[in-house]
């Protein structure tokens, strides 16, 4: 009856990885990107899915206060080109009674408009005024009625005042 185990390190003289694969395997955390929460970076692919199960994806990438960037124009636009192109289905979704009628939009001048059109919109640029009113359409902006409308009232009040 044997009673000491011969260490493994005795049975494998000569062999220098000791029966654990890869010698740099064997050094310490190395092979598994550091103990703990370490090497788990932005490119730490072998925690990832250990990080993913812990913290969701909220783990990777920029929180809490970055840069403020650049604000963008919240206002929808269209070209005079895209009115060109798209003329019958804009006219099927949005035409009534003769008039286009865009009125979330500025009408923005780049491109050509071919047809005779009134087009009801947000504003306009001055290019898009210029080649509207060449062909011979009309523009009626949003804006400028409400300034109408409140010059109406403002005479009115004047008068009754007097």
């Amino acid at each position: 009856m044997k009673l000491k185990k011969t260490r493994k390190s005795k049975r494998q003289r000569g062999n220098t990885t000791y029966g654990h694969g890869a010698r740099k395997k064997w050094k310490g955390s190395g092979h598994r990107g550091g103990k703990g929460m370490a090497g788990t970076g932005k490119r730490a692919d072998q925690k990832k899915t250990l990080i993913n199960k812990l913290y969701g994806n909220k783990y990777f990438g920029k929180q809490g206060i970055t840069s403020r960037g650049t604000a963008r124009k919240k206002g929808k636009t269209i070209n005079l080109r895209d009115i060109q192109q798209n003329i019958d289905s804009l006219l099927k979704k949005f035409g009534k009674a003769g008039v286009l009628n865009l009125e979330k939009y500025k009408v923005l001048g780049e491109g050509e408009l071919k047809t005779k059109l009134t087009i009801k919109a947000k504003s306009f640029s001055e290019s898009a005024k210029m080649k509207i009113e060449k062909i011979g359409g009309k523009i009626i902006t949003t804006k400028s009625k409400d300034l109408e409308i409140r010059k109406k009232v403002e005479k009115n009040s004047e008068e009754k005042e007097e």
